[in-house]
């Protein structure tokens, strides 16, 4: 007797306990509205319509690299370097885009503060996260390309660009993208982008200007370091 109502009085204790952790934690709900589940619903199949563009750009390139391999391997061979090069950001860029200039913002600027004349690399990095965000392709900030390897921080209080000083304004900034609809989407885009409230903040001023059909990003300057990489031995070793 003394076991079985020891046994019934662990399992009611152990039921209990289930009972009151689960009124303690709650399941959350989805709370959001129609509208932003419709929404959401477009973000992700936009992201969706994206990937698969990646896949059949990424399938043609591959079916057009075999074509040409197999008609004039050295050909191939050149264009593949080209387009590494393109990719890697080591050759000047022409093509549709816009111009942004950062400058001081006088009417900004409070009693007793003086007049912004740099900038953030925070800030910097945010515009930029923007901007990608909105289809940018090539970006030089300052004549400076900007690569997947480019490094945008402080030091000794100045903002640095792979070891290049921004220190005056107005500051200029070029974004090249894949052809003219999409300059004027990023046009539509920054000029209601938040961006221009938070450089006011700073008592900077970010002015966008209108779309080009020809804009050049200059090619990155610095050398570029290949790290844990080593040619490949004649007959395929490693």
């Amino acid at each position: 007797m003394m076991v079985t109502f020891t046994f019934i009085t662990v399992v009611i204790g152990f039921m209990l306990a289930v009972q009151f952790q689960t009124v303690q934690q709650p399941v959350e709900r989805d709370t959001r509205d129609i509208w932003q589940l419709r929404e959401a619903l477009l973000n992700e199949k936009e992201v969706q319509s994206n990937l698969l563009a990646e896949i059949r750009l990424t399938e043609e390139k591959l079916a057009a690299y075999d074509s040409k391999r197999k008609q004039n391997k050295e050909q191939a061979l050149r264009d593949t370097l080209e387009e590494l090069k393109t990719e890697a950001g080591v050759t000047d860029i022409t093509g549709p885009g816009i111009t942004l200039i950062i400058e001081a913002a006088i009417e900004a600027t409070t009693e007793g503060k003086p007049m912004a004349n740099t900038i953030s690399p925070e800030l910097l990095q945010r515009l930029l996260n923007e901007l990608n965000m909105y289809d940018a392709k090539y970006v030089a900030i300052d004549d400076q390309r900007i690569i997947n390897t480019t490094v945008i921080r402080d030091i000794n209080k100045e903002t640095k660009i792979d070891g290049h000083t921004i220190n005056k304004l107005p500051l200029e900034i070029k974004v090249v993208v894949n052809d003219q609809a999409t300059a004027e989407k990023l046009y539509n885009q920054m000029t209601v982008s938040k961006a221009q409230d938070e450089f006011f903040i700073e008592s900077l001023r970010l002015k966008v200007g209108k779309p080009s059909a020809s804009i050049k990003v200059p090619a990155y300057s610095n050398p570029i370091r290949i790290q844990y990489l080593e040619p490949v031995k004649e007959g395929g070793g490693s």
